[in-house]
C-alpha cells in the first residue's frame, strides 16, 4: 500500500542521531584512505591496455559515474528516510522501502532485494580484509627473507591477524580518523619512492601510444572499475558525519575527496605507463629491485598504510552484523560487550582463512563484480526509478530521471555480466586446477546485446507502467 500523506517539511538530517559524530576533514580523510589502496598499483598496466591519454579520459569518465551512482543512492536514503519521518535510512531498508513504492512486481522482490544488499556489502568487505592481510603478510616476507632468514608465509600471516586485534577493537570512525591519515601519509611517502624509480630513465612520450586497439578496452574496465569505488565505506562515513548534508553536492565532500583521488591516480598511472611501457606488471611495485632500500621502503610504507585500512574496512561488516541483525531493535542488553566479541571473532576467522585459503582473488573478483554493478548502479537506479514512479513524483521534464536510470542500469548490466564471466573463468583456472595461461576474456556480440535488451526491457516496463498502478 502506497501513501501519499507525507510530511514534505520533515528533515532527517535534522533528526538524525550519531553517537560519536566525524567531522568533515574526518570524512575527508577516510574517504581518501577507503578509495587510495592497492588497485592504484595496478592502473599503469590499465593504461597499457588503452594509452596514456584514452585511459585518462576513461578513468575520470568511470569516476563521474560511479560517483553519480553513490550521489543518486544517498540523496534516495535520505529521500526514504524523510518519507517514513526516520533520522536516516540504511541501503537495504531502502531498498525494500523503494521497491515496495514501484510498481507490483517490484514488491514481490523487495525483501530480498535487502537480504541480497546486506549480503554482498558484508562478504565483498570481509573477503577485501582476508586480502589485506594476506598482502601486508607478503611484503613482510619478502623483507625478511631478504634480512632475516626464510619462513613460512603462515607465521606472517598469524603475526598480522593477532596485530590488527587492537585497532579493529575501536567501535567508532571518528576515532578511525588518526590512524586513516597515517595511513594516508605513509601511502603517499610510498608513491614518492616508488616515483623516484618512475622518473628516472624516462622514455619520450612519444614512444608510449595515446589510443590503444579498442579489444583491450574490457581489461582496462576489468582494472579501473574496482580501482576507483567502495561502495560500503562511502556509505558508512555519510552515516557518521556531524554534518551529513555536506557530503554530497558540487562541493560536498565527496566530490572533493574524488578530485584527489582521480588525480592521484592519473599521475601514478601515467607516470607508470611512460616509464615501463607495454613490459609494465600487474603490480607497478613488481617493476621495482628488490635489493634496493628505497624501493624496499615504499613496499614497506604501502603494507603499512593497508595494514591501517584493515579496521575502516572491515567496519562495514560488523555494522551489518551488528546493526542490522543482532541488535536492530536494541534488544541485546550488552551491545558493546557483544560487539567487541564479534569484532574479535571477525578477525580470528579473516586470519585462519588467509592462512588455509590465501588467494581470495577470483572469488572476490566475483563478489566485486556484483558489488560494482548492483550496488554501485543498478540499484540506485532502481530506487530512483520506484521512489518516482507514483504520483505527485514525476521523472521530471521528458522524463529525463527515467531516460537516465535507464541508461544506468544497462551499463550496470554489461558491468555485472563482463565482471561475472572473467571471474567465474579466473575461479576456473584457480581452484579446478586448469592451466594457469591467461587469456582474454571471450564476451562475445551476442551475450552483450541479451544482456543490455533485458536491461532495457526491464527498465521498459517503468517506462510503459501506470503511475495510478
Amino acid at each position: 500500500m502506497v501513501s501519499h500523506t507525507l510530511n514534505s517539511a520533515y528533515n532527517p538530517y535534522e533528526n538524525r542521531n550519531v553517537e560519536v559524530p566525524m567531522s568533515n576533514v574526518g570524512a575527508f580523510v577516510s574517504l581518501l584512505k577507503c578509495v587510495i589502496g592497492t588497485g592504484i598499483l595496478a592502473l599503469p598496466l590499465a593504461f597499457a591496455y588503452t594509452g596514456w591519454l584514452n585511459g585518462g579520459i576513461l578513468l575520470i569518465l568511470i569516476t563521474i559515474l560511479l560517483i553519480h551512482g553513490i550521489t543518486l543512492l544517498i540523496i534516495c536514503m535520505v529521500e526514504s528516510a524523510r518519507r517514513q519521518e526516520q533520522g536516516y535510512c540504511n541501503f537495504p531498508d531502502t531498498m525494500v522501502y523503494a521497491f515496495n513504492q514501484g510498481p507490483n512486481w517490484c514488491r514481490y522482490c523487495a525483501r530480498a532485494s535487502g537480504f541480497l544488499v546486506d549480503g554482498v556489502l558484508a562478504f565483498s568487505h570481509y573477503g577485501v580484509c582476508v586480502v589485506y592481510i594476506v598482502f601486508v603478510s607478503v611484503n613482510i616476507k619478502q623483507l625478511s627473507d631478504y634480512y632475516i632468514k626464510v619462513m613460512d608465509l603462515w607465521i606472517f600471516i598469524l603475526f598480522v591477524g593477532m596485530l590488527s586485534i587492537p585497532l579493529f577493537l575501536i567501535r567508532h570512525l571518528k576515532y578511525l580518523v588518526p590512524f586513516n591519515l597515517a595511513a594516508n601519509i605513509v601511502m603517499y611517502l610510498g608513491f614518492v619512492l616508488i616515483f623516484y624509480y618512475l622518473f628516472q630513465n624516462l622514455p619520450a612520450l612519444s614512444e608510449r601510444e595515446a589510443f590503444s586497439e579498442p579489444s583491450k578496452l574490457p581489461l582496462f574496465f576489468g582494472i579501473a572499475l574496482f580501482s576507483v569505488s567502495s561502495v560500503g565505506v562511502m556509505l558508512a562515513i555519510e552515516s557518521k558525519m556531524a554534518h551529513p548534508e555536506k557530503y554530497i553536492g558540487w562541493f560536498g565532500v565527496l566530490n572533493l575527496a574524488s578530485v584527489v583521488v582521480v588525480i592521484s591516480y592519473l599521475i601514478f598511472a601515467i607516470m607508470g605507463y611512460w616509464r615501463y611501457g607495454e613490459t609494465v606488471h600487474g603490480s607497478v611495485t613488481l617493476d621495482l629491485p628488490n635489493d634496493e632500500i628505497p624501493a624496499q621502503v615504499s613496499k614497506a610504507f604501502i603494507s603499512m598504510a593497508v595494514f591501517l585500512t584493515y579496521p575502516l574496512s572491515g567496519y562495514v561488516t560488523i555494522d551489518i552484523i551488528i546493526n542490522h541483525y543482532l541488535n536492530r531493535n536494541g534488544q541485546l542488553k550488552h551491545p558493546h560487550r557483544i560487539e567487541y566479541i564479534v569484532r574479535l571473532c571477525f578477525v580470528l576467522v579473516c586470519t585462519v582463512n588467509a592462512v588455509a585459503f590465501p588467494n581470495l582473488g577470483p572469488l572476490l573478483a566475483l563478489v566485486g563484480a556484483f558489488t560494482i554493478s548492483l550496488l554501485n548502479l543498478i540499484f540506485p537506479a532502481c530506487i530512483d526509478m520506484c521512489l518516482n514512479y507514483h504520483a505527485p513524483y514525476t521523472y521530471g521534464k521528458l522524463r529525463w530521471k527515467l531516460v537516465k536510470n535507464i541508461l544506468i542500469v544497462i551499463i550496470g548490466a554489461l558491468i555485472l555480466v563482463y565482471g561475472c564471466i572473467l571471474a567465474i573463468m579466473d575461479m576456473i583456472k584457480e581452484y579446478g586446477g586448469g592451466s594457469k595461461k591467461t587469456t582474454t576474456l571471450p564476451v562475445s556480440n551476442s551475450t552483450v546485446a541479451a544482456t543490455a535488451t533485458t536491461a532495457a526491457a526491464v527498465a521498459a516496463r517503468f517506462w510503459a507502467g501506470d503511475s495510478n498502478d
